[in-house]
């Protein structure tokens, strides 16, 4: 007998998932929150990349199509960018009663919540700030046996996770206009990047339009928090350095004192 995996989720407006952001945007989405005058962050991670992926290796493939080719030092890497709005506390748009005061133009992410918008990734109800009530039983039914039972919700999934894959070679662009080349080693973090939310928005908007002419920023280099990764990288003669500042840093480990 097969037994069905379900989980179910009722939005209890709660304003949690409002709180403390980094919502993943788009381009498109990231030139209209910055535009707005909000902070949008670049973040940014070095994927070691010896070869390019087998036909079966799906998960190696889809972090290739979301990334750019770069070299480190002399070998070959992958850049992994991330545009993410960034608040401390309540979102800006959020109303005293909890309600979005962005609804009609809110973010794909912010539509999709509480479902994972990476691929490969399964979507973990005791990592989202939802309380218990939201996952009653009794409630809509979210996903079933890791299929997403919404139609229309699968589409906006879809469209997000694909529009992370059409903006790579524009965010190579961005990154070059804003002399951007700080990255992490992947699986430590990622670098943090703060640009003007004017200047932001500008850059990217430019980069929209004429990526492949602006490419190839040629002198990228890893930072990192802990000095095993430092030494680890410097004896394969790629440049690296430490940071010590938490606003430059988002880290996978706490960093060494």
């Amino acid at each position: 007998m097969s037994s069905t995996t379900r989980i179910c989720f009722d939005c209890t407006q709660c304003g949690r998932c409002c709180h403390d952001l980094r919502l993943t945007l788009s381009l498109d989405e990231a030139i209209v929150w910055a535009g707005n005058g909000h902070q949008v962050q670049v973040l940014c991670e070095a994927i070691p990349w010896p070869r390019d992926p087998l036909p079966d290796e799906r998960e190696l493939a889809s972090r290739r199509d979301t990334s750019f080719a770069v070299e480190i030092g002399g070998m070959p890497f992958r850049i992994h960018v991330m545009l993410v709005a960034y608040h401390q506390g309540a979102c800006p748009h959020l109303q005293a009663d909890m309600r979005c005061g962005n609804y009609a133009n809110r973010p794909r992410i912010c539509r999709i919540y509480p479902l994972e918008s990476r691929p490969f990734t399964p979507m973990a109800p005791a990592s989202r700030k939802c309380p218990d009530e939201a996952w009653a039983t009794k409630a809509p039914v979210l996903l079933e046996d890791g299929v997403i039972a919404d139609r229309a919700t699968q589409e906006i999934v879809a469209a997000h996770r694909q529009a992370r894959i059409d903006d790579s070679a524009a965010l190579e662009a961005a990154c070059a206009q804003l002399g951007i080349s700080d990255a992490a080693f992947a699986g430590d973090g990622m670098a943090v990047h703060a640009p003007d939310p004017a200047i932001l928005a500008d850059s990217l908007g430019r980069a929209r339009a004429s990526s492949d002419a602006l490419s190839g920023i040629g002198h990228w280099e890893i930072v990192t928090n802990r000095q095993a990764t430092l030494e680890l990288l410097r004896e394969a003669q790629c440049p690296a350095r430490l940071v010590s500042s938490a606003a430059a840093f988002l880290g996978s480990f706490e960093p060494d004192s």
